[in-house]
């Protein structure tokens, strides 16, 4: 049967245990323009605007 040699140390198994490494969900921000939801600093997919202006045409 395996036994572990040494006492796994109060810390190293609390570090195990913590949240550090759970996922996060990523951050969405709303579109000024239509208030679709969209990933911050990027255009939105929806409307094609970015910081107020137009970057990409959308056929409505």
């Amino acid at each position: 049967m395996a036994v572990p040699k040494r006492k796994i140390s109060r810390t190293r198994r609390d570090k195990r245990r913590s949240n550090v490494w759970k996922l996060e969900a990523p951050a969405f921000s709303k579109c000024t323009q239509c208030g679709e939801l969209k990933m911050p600093h990027r255009v939105c997919p929806n409307c094609g605007f970015y910081k107020g202006r137009e970057v990409i045409k959308k056929e409505a």
